[in-house]
């Protein structure tokens, strides 16, 4: 299935994103995928990218922090902090980017949640407030690839 915006209900503004998505997977591995480093290794990031690391502290106000290589090669760091944890039910953090020196760019929250539907899972992917609507959408398509990879990952374990 492929990911989408969902009908934006009434308190999502526009600079704001929502993916709902199904996975062929029991909601355990799903939230399991989210918060174990190397699971999150194998799908993490868009189709083409290559995750280096990734740390976490997986608590209420436990920092995390993956690295990535884009295909031609450029570094990219993203880093956040655990806001809320209901396993296996939902996902609350912050997460930026960083310049090259490490710095935070505009940090966004994200909430994930997730819900068993008879051996699949619904996960509901929510991310704002964005800079822009430009900023919007481009993660937006890197969310759909990065979800496409999550379900082939998924399909493997």
């Amino acid at each position: 299935m492929a990911a989408r915006r969902s009908s934006a209900p009434a308190e999502v503004t526009e600079r704001e994103l929502v993916i709902t998505r199904v996975f062929d997977a029991p909601r355990p591995l799903v939230f399991k995928a989210w918060i174990e480093p190397e699971r999150i290794k194998e799908w993490w990031g868009p189709r083409g990218f290559t995750t280096l690391s990734c740390e976490m502290d997986l608590r209420p106000g436990g920092a995390w922090r993956t690295r990535s290589r884009a295909p031609e090669g450029t570094e990219l760091a993203e880093h956040g902090v655990f806001r809320e944890i209901v396993e296996p039910e939902r996902l609350v953090f912050t997460q930026a980017w960083e310049h090259a020196d490490g710095t935070p760019k505009h940090e966004t929250l994200v909430t994930v949640t997730f819900v068993e539907q008879r051996g699949k899972t619904l996960l509901t992917f929510h991310q704002g407030v964005f800079e822009s609507i430009t900023s919007r959408d481009e993660h937006e398509g890197g969310w759909s690839s990065v979800f496409e990879l999550l379900d082939e990952y998924l399909a493997k374990v």
